[in-house]
């Protein structure tokens, strides 16, 4: 008769994204892990191997359900120009809110181990060329209903909004002060007047 696993996986998953998001690989041990899931560390091992697998998983499955899902909300409910406004609002919010200044998963995780690991860099690489996307696409659609100037360059634009997005996501950590966050996001939303 196969293992039967006694706990809810993705429970288990959000749980481990917490840890992870909160305290970055490095920082936070298997024990941490049993402690926060509350599954014991063989369980854990059976069902999503190693710490670094672990990781690479919770940060997937953050990306799917916390970028994406935004990007797909986003893009069906507002304007361009407020997508775009909407998406730096979206990061900056969590900044008034006493201890969620723990900026996103995919930045943090950019920060911390992008360079040194040629998967996870991979993972963080594609996060962002897919936020640049999104900036595109809305430039590129604010242009055509006359929201955005024509003669913007889009790729530019779009290039420039993503540095202000990942920077925002630092500040977030580091310097969540509201008259910061909203003088960036001010600046960066002006680059489509």
């Amino acid at each position: 008769m196969p293992w039967e696993k006694q706990f809810d996986v993705d429970e288990v998953l959000g749980k481990a994204i917490d840890a992870f998001w909160c305290r970055g690989f490095a920082a936070t041990s298997m024990q941490d892990l049993v402690e926060r899931t509350g599954v014991n560390r063989a369980s854990l091992y059976a069902t999503y191997g190693d710490k670094r697998t672990l990781f690479i998983t919770a940060l997937k499955s953050y990306d799917e359900s916390r970028r994406r899902a935004l990007f797909a909300d986003l893009e069906a409910r507002c304007e361009p120009k407020e997508a775009i406004r909407q998406l730096f609002f979206a990061n900056t919010a969590q900044a008034s809110r006493p201890g969620e200044q723990r900026g996103c998963f995919m930045a943090n995780t950019a920060l911390e181990l992008a360079q040194h690991d040629k998967e996870i860099g991979a993972i963080v690489a594609e996060a962002q060329e897919e936020m640049e996307a999104f900036l595109f696409r809305m430039i590129e659609r604010g242009k055509a209903d006359g929201k955005i100037p024509e003669l913007l360059d889009a790729t530019t634009a779009s290039r420039s909004l993503l540095a202000s997005l990942l920077g925002i996501l630092v500040l977030v950590r580091s310097r969540p002060e509201k008259k910061l966050l909203d003088d960036v996001v001010a600046e960066a939303m002006r680059k489509l007047n």
